[in-house]
């Protein structure tokens, strides 16, 4: 009898486009997938929030691989034990996986790779979750890029390899008879009146999206209101479907449609920030926790645990700060824009350190991924490469007014404010008493005032930078 091919999934939830399924597949022997909730030492486990989106992908995936054939084996542990267990277990022949590149995960897979190697088991890791291999593009001087135009003029001229075919349905992957069930946090079951999940809903949301929504795009996605962006990241985050996929399908459409390029490009553009990240991720010390400019390591952080939970809880006083937070919490998403408000409020406004929100949204986020997450919450800190500059402090207010004119982001979820006028529906706090009174808002009572001065703290946020 053929020993077993093991394929380790990970951030990879899907059948097509998966190298390593892919080429276990070829290798002829049956196949066992396998998945582990890991507790290895220094591998960060997924939030909450995505907790809840695993657990339902992986059910997914599990029906899916079973139409050809194929039991899911879902573990707990650390890999370094379980992996090797498993490949005994089973009498596997090679064990398969796509890589991964956080620092603690690449160090955790070196050594399951020697391990089996050591033990007799063959063992290959395979590229199947960003566009280009982060070793595999430079700068002219052979360095890692640390700012983001140039990298993306690379990126768009490096070939970006074609998706790898399905196996075939009539070409069955066969398996052992091993599973285990995983429960997600009660509280966010009510996430799912919100999402799809697996890889069918991804592979449907990619054609919404690019059949629907992109004509829009480019500057629609700074509006929180307008249903334009692609709502994709939860789907790549778990690898429901793959940035290569994304990419192939977003350029068949700008082929077929030279009016769309434009709004293509710009797509892509933010396809290829996720690998920015990613990059980033890969040649520095854990972005989860080190700032990527060093002399960041010095902010003077003020950190008060009454001012983050007004943040968390969506209690700030400062309307399209506290829809964002609302939304958050309620769908595990925030629009874009309205997360780089909330960030700055948090990191500069109210000098809370970064991390602190990082993590937040790590538990909260279902599309919570170990490079984007980090490195846009550098960004937005000014403590990330390429960042926005420390001087650069989002105004609510203005910010507000300028992308929510209509308060229509603001009323759906701060509903409190809904009876507000236009005029003041982005800062309550200043309205005359009758126009609060006809709207039934009582700052301080049913609604809070601004936790924070905007104009004052901003002049301390450009203190503290200005000291580094």
């Amino acid at each position: 009898m053929a020993q077993t091919s093991i394929v380790w999934l990970r951030n990879d939830l899907r059948i097509a486009d998966n190298p390593a399924l892919r080429a276990a597949h070829l290798g002829g022997a049956p196949v066992t997938a396998v998945y582990i909730h890991e507790t290895t030492k220094g591998v960060r486990p997924p939030g909450a929030a995505a907790r809840w989106w695993l657990h339902h992908s992986l059910n997914a995936l599990g029906k899916d691989l079973a139409k050809r054939g194929v039991t899911l084996v879902v573990r707990s542990g650390d890999a370094q034990k379980v992996v090797p267990e498993l490949a005994k277990e089973l009498a596997a022949g090679e064990v398969f996986w796509n890589r991964r590149y956080a620092p603690a995960e690449r160090d955790a897979d070196t050594a399951i790779k020697h391990d089996l190697r050591q033990r007799g088991f063959g063992a290959q890791s395979c590229p199947g979750n960003v566009l280009v291999e982060p070793w595999d593009i430079a700068t002219g001087q052979g360095k890692p890029y640390s700012v983001f135009t140039p990298f993306w003029k690379t990126l768009k001229d490096t070939p970006i390899a074609r998706p790898q075919r399905r196996p075939d349905a009539d070409e069955p992957l066969r398996a052992g008879r091993f599973d285990e069930d995983y429960r997600a946090p009660k509280w966010a079951g009510k996430l799912g009146q919100h999402w799809s999940i697996g890889e069918e809903a991804a592979a449907k949301q990619v054609s919404d999206f690019l059949d629907g929504r992109l004509d829009d795009y480019a500057e629609g996605r700074d509006f929180p209101r307008k249903d334009v962006t692609s709502l994709l990241s939860p789907h790549l985050r778990f690898g429901e479907v793959s940035p290569r996929q994304v990419w192939h399908a977003a350029q068949a459409v700008a082929h077929a449609d030279l009016g769309k390029q434009a709004a293509v490009e710009k797509f892509l553009s933010e396809l290829a920030w996720r690998d920015f990240n990613y990059h980033q991720l890969y040649h520095r010390d854990d972005i989860t926790t080190v700032p990527m400019q060093g002399k960041y390591a010095g902010m003077e952080w003020l950190s008060s645990e009454k001012d983050l939970k007004a943040w968390q809880t969506g209690q700030t006083g400062l309307p399209i700060v506290d829809a964002g937070m609302r939304e958050l919490w309620e769908t595990g998403y925030m629009q874009n824009r309205v997360r780089m408000l909330v960030a700055s409020l948090l990191a500069k406004n109210l000098l809370v350190d970064w991390r602190l929100g990082e993590q937040w949204f790590w538990d909260c986020l279902v599309d919570g991924d170990v490079a984007s997450n980090p490195g846009n919450w550098q960004w937005v800190a000014g403590s990330g490469l390429d960042a926005s500059p420390y001087f650069r402090i989002f105004n609510p207010v203005v910010q507000g007014e300028r992308f929510d004119g209509g308060g229509d982001y603001v009323r759906r979820w701060v509903p409190e404010l809904a009876k507000l006028p236009e005029k003041w529906i982005h800062e309550p706090s200043a309205a005359p008493k009758d126009v609060l009174d006809k709207a039934g808002v009582v700052i301080g009572r049913n609604y809070p005032a601004p936790i924070v001065d905007l104009k004052t703290s901003r002049v301390r946020a450009l203190e503290a930078a200005g000291r580094l």
